[in-house]
């Protein structure tokens, strides 16, 4: 077996308490969304030829192609965070919000910002793909391109923002000493699982597959399915890139760790330490974490647009993930230890469009 096979099916198991609760997610969020132009709730797509490939009662896509004018989930915590950073500056003036980012969230927060009346300011790593560069432009952002990775990123985004009084840190990460501005963007995603309990008829799904970089949103689905009165609701798994499985190095370790990361084609999720405020949830509450490869992932794209759902590579990991975890070696074990029956409904979190972080 080649490098690249047993990357896609790395399996790390998690150390899920099942009497772990954490507090529900905000109900305001969705209430905010709503109040915005161009919101509607993004399509829950059966798929129906995957559910028959791996022997599960249903396939279902949270197609995150187009929300809010944007391409990718990352316009939901963008636009609240935004919408909260202007409220708690309010009478400060004009604004620079500045970021780092593998892609949309720089997008998203660049659009958000300019829509408050404030500029941005947005350094990427390298490794992002000229068009994904291009669109945080087009959004009136100041690009910096950054010679090191996501972390490097991160950390000129920081020193950028230290001690200038008009520059406010919206980073969709957390660290100790910065936490409040993480969390707006993580409650921000609470809207995605609102929406999929309703398209659901409130029932919960059996398994949800959540593609993870420093975690936020997998933060988001864990407070959502382990919340003070459905904490033994679905089972979530992360999905990473092989080349920058953070999660999984950190479940192996017991605590939080960075990993040196590589090149792929899931730019989106190429980060290699989780956020802080992630971390109690991922550690105490999460399933377990599986790393796939970039033609994994290419794969996946493919056969979900066979269902009709364009994927960027970074959406398109949760259905190579699935199918990592069922459909690899070991899959029978892992599919009787998450409860998975022949009618378990799975829901991969589409995160971004076929146009969001081209291959």
């Amino acid at each position: 077996m080649s490098g690249s096979e047993r990357a896609a099916y790395d399996w790390v198991g998690g150390s899920r308490d099942r009497d772990f609760r954490c507090a529900a997610p905000p109900a305001a969020a969705k209430a905010f969304h709503e109040s915005l132009p161009g919101y509607a709730v993004t399509p829950l797509v059966a798929l129906p030829h995957l559910a028959a490939e791996l022997g599960v009662g249903a396939v279902l896509a949270k197609d995150e192609s187009s929300r809010l004018g944007l391409p990718a989930f990352k316009a939901l915590g963008a636009s609240g965070a935004v919408h909260r950073v202007t409220q708690t500056h309010r009478g400060d003036g004009p604004l620079t919000l500045t970021t780092a980012t593998d892609g949309n969230h720089g997008r998203a927060l660049a659009r958000f910002a300019r829509a408050e009346g404030h500029g941005a300011r947005v350094f990427v790593p390298r490794g992002v793909h000229p068009a994904a560069r291009a669109a945080i432009v087009d959004e009136g952002a100041d690009l910096v391109e950054v010679d090191g990775d996501y972390d490097a990123a991160v950390a000129a985004a920081v020193r950028f923002a230290t001690d200038r009084r008009d520059t406010v840190l919206v980073q969709d990460m957390a660290w100790e000493g910065y936490t409040d501005i993480p969390q707006w963007i993580v409650d921000g995603y609470a809207t995605l699982f609102a929406e999929i309990d309703d398209q659901l008829d409130g029932a919960r799904p059996d398994l949800v597959i959540v593609p993870t970089g420093v975690g936020s949103l997998l933060q988001a689905a864990l407070a959502h399915y382990r919340d003070d009165d459905t904490g033994q609701g679905a089972a979530v798994v992360a999905v990473e890139p092989a080349s920058a499985a953070g999660v999984a190095a950190s479940l192996r370790a017991g605590e939080i760790v960075s990993v040196t990361t590589e090149t792929t084609v899931m730019a989106g999720l190429n980060c290699g330490t989780p956020s802080s405020l992630a971390w109690p949830l991922i550690r105490d509450g999460l399933d377990g974490a599986v790393a796939v490869d970039d033609p994994a992932a290419a794969q996946a794209a493919r056969d979900l647009a066979d269902g009709g759902v364009l994927a960027g590579p970074c959406g398109a990991a949760p259905l190579a993930g699935l199918r990592a975890v069922l459909a690899g070696e070991g899959g029978e074990a892992r599919r009787e230890a998450l409860g998975l029956g022949a009618d378990a409904v799975v829901v991969l979190l589409v995160t971004e469009g076929a146009d969001a972080n081209p291959a």
